[in-house]
């Protein structure tokens, strides 16, 4: 299986952080393009993209600001397949393309890649740490295996991840609103 390229360049509002391409996106060339992932409907749903995009459009991404990049570089069909090594690997890359391209806002798809990047636990939402000089957002995860979290709830994160990537205030205590906030 192959891996996916970067979408990433300077000056961007935000890069979104992914786990590994799965099975299916890496056999389509695509970014979130496994049976079941809400990734590219919850972006336009929240407003954080003016149109309806498709997996096969991932590469337009860019074309409104946002840059798409994963913790693990290597396709694989489960978590259980990737290794100490890629995440360590995965670290140091990742770290680097952040402080490169500095974008305003990082945001991690799951919880579980924030913490493996970061080394600690975490709640989904706004964190009060940030990355590179940049605001950090940790969101649900998109895929299809993820059922802890309602559409709804998802939903609810990336609006809350397109008002601060749109300049707008996030809600003081939105984190905990978010129904299923510490959950993922």
């Amino acid at each position: 299986m192959k891996g996916l390229p970067d979408y990433l360049k300077d000056g961007l509002k935000v890069i979104l952080v992914g786990f590994n391409p799965g099975e299916a996106s890496a056999r389509a060339g695509h970014y979130y393009a496994g049976r079941g992932n809400c990734f590219w409907p919850l972006m336009y749903e929240s407003g954080m993209l003016p149109e309806p995009l498709e997996p096969e459009d991932d590469r337009r991404i860019l074309d409104f600001g946002i840059g798409l990049t994963d913790l693990v570089k290597r396709p694989s069909r489960g978590i259980e397949e990737i290794r100490r090594e890629d995440f360590t690997e995965g670290r140091v890359l990742l770290g680097q393309k952040l402080e490169q391209h500095a974008p305003k806002v990082i945001a991690f798809n799951g919880k579980l890649v924030y913490e493996k990047f970061s080394g600690r636990p975490t709640k989904l939402g706004m964190q009060k740490e940030k990355l590179y000089g940049a605001a950090v957002y940790v969101l649900p995860s998109t895929s299809g295996q993820n059922n802890t979290e309602t559409q709804a709830e998802k939903l609810q994160h990336f609006k809350q991840l397109a008002s601060l990537v749109h300049g707008q205030p996030v809600a003081k205590g939105a984190n905990a609103r978010a129904k299923g906030a510490g959950r993922e």
